[in-house]
């Protein structure tokens, strides 16, 4: 069973719908309780960091994501913002990351780009998987949407799944053991999403 955590942010509806048409089992979760007995768990999330991390804590779901990522090894998928949660923390706010995996969330340099790139990056680019394995199974050349002003970066570039382009080269897909994360909403982003979602319940 996937579980995606509803804690009132992130496009839940939309990645259970994408479930339902690949016939995997998937129920959202908006209590503790409801987290027992996940095989795999999404965390989506949209908006600032710091009012996520705080939803996320009102909602009374993150020590038990602790310890079903920590302790049992779920595999975890967080999108968007959901992963920049996984950092130790993030240039948009003063609250402290889940520090699944190590790193910062940074924001784009402006100064950087060039005068027909503005922030914040919203819609499709292409990304560069670093192996054509795990999620990005038969995805050659995929191309995915995305709507983001910050961008993770890993305290080690080992944990660096995939890279694209906005004014700078800039990690969008990470994995540490069996925690995932995509800056791009595979929920958006057609028949690539639909498969970058099918390789996760593979995994």
């Amino acid at each position: 069973m996937i579980i995606v955590v509803d804690y009132g942010l992130g496009n839940v509806q939309a990645f259970l719908d994408i479930f339902k048409r690949l016939n995997i089992p998937a129920k959202n979760a908006t209590r503790a309780d409801e987290l027992a007995g996940a095989e795999r768990i999404i965390l989506p999330g949209v908006g600032a960091f710091d009012r996520a991390m705080e939803r996320l804590q009102e909602s009374g779901m993150r020590e038990a994501l602790d310890e079903a990522v920590i302790d049992t090894k779920v595999p975890v998928l967080g999108v968007c913002v959901g992963m920049q949660m996984m950092a130790d923390r993030s240039e948009e706010g003063e609250c402290a990351g889940l520090g699944w995996i190590p790193g910062q969330v940074k924001r784009f340099d402006e100064s950087s780009f060039n005068h027909r790139t503005h922030l914040p990056h919203m819609g499709w680019n292409d990304v560069t998987p670093a192996s054509a394995d795990g999620l990005f199974v038969d995805l050659p050349c995929p191309r995915f949407y995305f709507l983001h002003s910050y961008h993770f970066v890993p305290e080690s570039p080992e944990d660096a799944l995939a890279q694209s382009t906005y004014g700078i080269d800039f990690t969008c897909a990470l994995r540490k053991g069996n925690v995932f994360g995509t800056q791009f909403h595979p929920e958006k982003s057609h028949h690539w999403g639909v498969s970058l979602l099918a390789n996760f319940a593979r995994i």
